[in-house]
């Protein structure tokens, strides 16, 4: 997984008597902060957990403050951690800053001990950094609390989300899909705001790129899904067969290709109605680009996002940034049960496989999932439908949209219930029962989820990510609206300024 290395700083005093008496004891304690920090960022995340780069001395005259931010642009780091444990001098924070860059994402960090003023070096430093208008975060805490460390791997992961989606440019195959206007990408407020751009290829170039993919590959992926499924891979012997499959999987191997080509990090691929109606339904494929594996073994997720949803598909990789590198999530919000307070959230395949089990194991995985032929109403071409339920468990949701050209991000904390099969069936049965199903438990009033929800597409990680989430809002300049907080009879051009 892509990252952006970080850097951590100690700001001190400016006076030599003082300094003589604390600088092997600043850094030790900037060594333990790494060493804390780097454990927690490796037990939670999912993929390669960011560089820590450590300033090679603290920040305690001008000079090196500006030594040590030549260090850290020369590392490349991109966001700043600030540790404060003793008195400092404010002033020398500007040429650390400045040298670094000042669209560096900062967290400025206090141990909260007694015996120095941390706390009050912390205040000051970063109130100067406030009143000029900069977007810092400030944590309070000791090295050894749980609690710091998971609030200061949150941070880290919020910055890494803005920091590395910044300079990604997202594979647009097609254009946007059926004129869904909420999906398209809206090309000047996302720069401004995310940095990300676009990068929009015809269809006509994926499909060519079919003919041209490895046919045996492609054969060997059948073979796989085949050897998994078992008699779950429905055959019919018309809209799927071996060979409508292997075309689903030459558009895979096709998209992967030409991601690798561009430069793409992340895409969408538009489907409806050109490659649904002639050539093959992208289920299969999307699938799998979002999948952590595929028939030749691990792999990093790809964020794919169907009909081509841009605004879904920043989403989906900022949620795969703050959870270290998770499977994303895309569904249709498309059906509310009030009497068990359950929506069921729906996609003809979009689903990564890994939320039927929550396993690394596609063997896990794929005993809870069928293949079914797709619907001629919807896809003519053919192929396979995907079919599970997501396992149980806590997840995040989240959504870009746009007021009035401006875009703000919406959040959500939920899980997703286990029912028993027979009420599972019944409830499925009322929208399409060859497709996955997400029974999700929101934790916001439905008439506030209707209200102010901006699209039709909602996208998940596992875990509570409503910190990192909002962190991450707030260092792009985004409102951050989250569901439940309370605000729940504002509209939501209220509740974006």
């Amino acid at each position: 997984m892509r990252s952006t290395p970080v850097g951590l700083v100690m700001v001190n005093d400016e006076r030599p008597h003082v300094v003589a008496t604390n600088e092997e004891d600043n850094l030790a304690e900037l060594r333990r902060w790494e060493t804390a920090i780097r454990g927690r960022l490796d037990a939670a995340g999912h993929g390669r957990s960011p560089t820590l780069v450590l300033g090679s001395e603290t920040v305690k005259s001008v000079r090196t403050a500006q030594r040590v931010g030549e260090q850290l642009r020369r590392a490349g780091c991109r966001s700043l951690v600030l540790v404060f444990r003793v008195w400092n001098f404010p002033y020398l924070v500007w040429p650390l800053v400045n040298t670094v860059g000042r669209d560096a994402p900062i967290l400025s960090l206090s141990n909260n001990e007694g015996a120095f003023p941390g706390n009050v070096g912390l205040l000051a430093t970063d109130g100067a950094l406030r009143q000029a208008g900069l977007r810092t975060h400030r944590i309070v805490g000791g090295v050894d609390d749980e609690g710091t460390l998971g609030a200061v791997a949150d941070w880290v992961r919020a910055a890494q989300a803005v920091t590395t989606v910044r300079n990604e440019v997202y594979g647009l195959y097609g254009g946007h899909s059926m004129g869904m206007e909420t999906g398209f990408f809206h090309l000047v407020p996302t720069i401004t705001t995310l940095g990300t751009n676009a990068y929009q290829i015809d269809q006509l170039w994926v499909t060519e790129r079919m003919r041209t993919v490895d046919a045996a590959e492609a054969r060997r992926g059948r073979e796989w899904f085949e050897q998994l499924l078992g008699d779950r891979l429905r055959y019919d012997g018309d809209r799927l067969t071996p060979e409508t499959l292997e075309t689903q999987l030459r558009l895979y191997l096709a998209l992967r290709e030409l991601n690798e080509e561009n430069g793409f990090d992340y895409c969408g691929i538009k489907g409806q109605r050109e490659l649904t109606e002639y050539v093959c339904i992208a289920d299969v494929a999307e699938m799998l680009l979002n999948d952590p594996y595929d028939w030749n073994g691990p792999k990093e997720p790809t964020v794919c996002a169907t009909e081509a949803d841009a605004y879904a598909a920043i989403t989906m990789q900022l949620l795969k940034y703050v959870s270290g590198g998770a499977p994303g999530l895309f569904a249709d919000v498309r059906l509310y049960h009030p009497e068990l307070d359950l929506w069921d959230l729906v996609n003809s395949g979009q689903h990564a496989s890994w939320y039927a089990t929550r396993s690394d194991d596609p063997q896990a995985n794929f005993a809870r999932i069928t293949f079914h032929p797709a619907l001629p109403l919807y896809f003519k071409a053919g192929g396979a439908s995907v079919e599970f339920d997501a396992a149980a468990g806590e997840l995040t949701f989240a959504r870009l949209g746009l007021w009035d050209d401006r875009p703000y991000l919406v959040i959500a904390h939920g899980e997703a219930v286990e029912l028993p099969e027979e009420q599972r069936r019944e409830l499925n049965q009322q929208t399409n029962p060859t497709w996955p199903h997400l029974h999700a438990r929101i934790h916001c009033p439905y008439e506030e989820m209707v209200r102010v929800f901006p699209a039709n597409h909602i996208h998940a990680t596992p875990g509570d990510r409503v910190r990192p989430l909002v962190q991450a809002a707030e260092i792009a300049g985004l409102p951050a609206v989250v569901l439940g907080d309370g605000a729940r009879g504002a509209p939501v051009w209220e509740r974006v300024g």
